[in-house]
């Protein structure tokens, strides 16, 4: 008996030229009005950021929407008084962990949404993943695992990595870069804008939030209404030839 198959047909008819609008009036916006974003559309939009594809599925972001005026005011502080920061309707730290990856695949295995677990699953989240992510003390498994890639890799193709602390914090960003640009799109689609900042004080952030020692901060995103004067440039972008190349 042949071995039934998951299938999830893609939606039809969605409309590219919406699509496009979204994509082509994203701006970084420096400057907001003082309109409230509405808690629904916030939460939609958070919700979107999650369905974002991401490393295994390992889901290694986090997302602090800060709510404390205290916390807020001292947010755009370490944010340098940006008026990005200063005008934000919405403060939202963009955080990437680089151990949660372990709970996850646990979590995988103990919520997965079919009767069964397959096989290869059960292999992948219960054994290969800890392979994979695992760096061991001192970093002594990723130096093990970097040797037997670098001997391995003369007769095939393999696996690069994560072979450090510095591998997984890449591999992280990866992964919650993709969340917060769903999050930025989300935001356009309901006519609200944002600025993805890395001008702050990573150290004093993590005090504020309370961060656990593996998280890092990738960006801090105000999100508002767009002032009229809130872009504060055209557009620039280089020739498309410097960057896409057919080989």
């Amino acid at each position: 008996m042949a071995k039934e198959r998951y299938y999830e047909p893609a939606p039809d008819h969605i409309d590219v030229a919406e699509f496009r609008k979204v994509v082509d009036s994203r701006r970084s916006v420096r400057k907001f009005t003082d309109k409230p974003i509405p808690a629904d559309v916030l939460n939609d939009c958070l919700d979107m950021a999650l369905l974002a594809p991401n490393s295994s599925n390992l889901q290694q972001w986090e997302f602090y929407v800060v709510k404390s005026p205290d916390k807020k005011a001292k947010l755009v502080e370490a944010c340098l008084n940006q008026n990005a920061a200063g005008t934000a309707a919405e403060l939202i730290v963009i955080v990437a962990r680089t151990t949660s990856w372990r709970e996850h695949a646990r979590m995988t295995l103990e919520q997965w949404p079919q009767p069964t677990v397959p096989k290869i699953v059960q292999d992948y989240y219960g054994r290969l993943a800890l392979f994979y992510y695992s760096q061991g003390p001192l970093g002594s498994w990723g130096l093990v695992k970097r040797g037997i890639a670098q001997v391995a890799g003369l007769f095939k193709p393999v696996p690069r990595g994560p072979f450090s602390a510095t591998d997984m914090k890449v591999w992280a960003a990866k992964s919650v870069s993709l969340a917060s640009e769903n999050l930025m799109l989300a935001l356009r689609a309901h006519g609200f804008d944002s600025c993805p900042m890395e001008g702050f004080d990573e150290v004093r952030v993590k005090r504020l939030l309370k961060l656990p020692k593996d998280a890092f901060v990738v960006m801090v995103l105000g999100a508002g209404e767009r002032a009229k004067d809130g872009v504060y440039y055209p557009r620039l972008r280089f020739d498309r030839r410097r960057f896409v190349h057919e080989v």
